[in-house]
This record gives C-alpha cells, sequence and structure tokens, in this order.
C-alpha cells in the first residue's frame, strides 16, 4: 500500500513524511497538516481583486477609493492615479506594488483601490 505524499510547500522536496497528524519535510525541517497545505494553495490560486471586485492584473491602472495617510507624511487623496501596478504577495496585505507620482514606490493593499 504506497501512498504518494505532497511535496514540501516551503522547499519542494518529495522526501516528506508523515507524523501523528503532521506532515515534515527532512530537508528544510518545515511542518504542515496537509488541510492547511490544500486551503493555502486554494488561496493563492484566487485572483487578487479591488474594492468593488473588479479583477486586477499586472501593468493595470488604479484609483485610489479613499484618503490614505502616508507613513513619513502627507496624504494619499482619494481619485489619485496610479499606473502600471504590479502584483505581489506582500506583507499585511499589502499585495500591489506601485510608484505614485509625487510620493514615489510604496506598497498599497487591493481593498483601497479601484480599477481605472
Amino acid at each position: 500500500m504506497s501512498e504518494e505524499l505532497p511535496p514540501c510547500p516551503k522547499c519542494g522536496s518529495v522526501y516528506s513524511y508523515e507524523m501523528g497528524a503532521l506532515l515534515i519535510c527532512p530537508e528544510c525541517a518545515h511542518e504542515w497538516s496537509p488541510e492547511s497545505a490544500a486551503a493555502e494553495t486554494e488561496e493563492a490560486d484566487a485572483p487578487i481583486r479591488d474594492a468593488v471586485g473588479n479583477v486586477l492584473q499586472d501593468g493595470d491602472a488604479v484609483t485610489i477609493a479613499k484618503d490614505l495617510k502616508v507613513k513619513g507624511g502627507g496624504t494619499l487623496k482619494a481619485g489619485t492615479k496610479v499606473k502600471s501596478i504590479r502584483l505581489i504577495d506582500g506583507v499585511d496585505g499589502h499585495d500591489i506594488d506601485c510608484k505614485v507620482d509625487g510620493f514615489g514606490p510604496m506598497q498599497l493593499k487591493s481593498s483601497v483601490v479601484k480599477k481605472a
């Protein structure tokens, strides 16, 4: 009875093994449950949507939906247009990397922009 175990989601190693309810990678020591791995792949496949629900893609132009206070000074006003966004897997929900005229490079949350 040979059962194929999924590869490690962190390093991709095919040598994962079971220990109780967890799967363990001997190469990078990553531990995960089979249920969490399935949830991570579903979440990773989900498209990034703006505040209205439109699907965003790399290179899209967006407008900021509400006033945003910028750390270090200033406020980005609602209606500010941002061109050529890049979708990333950011920190704390910041999934858009862009350059805003007058402010410079920054990361934004998709929940505060609308597709232009």
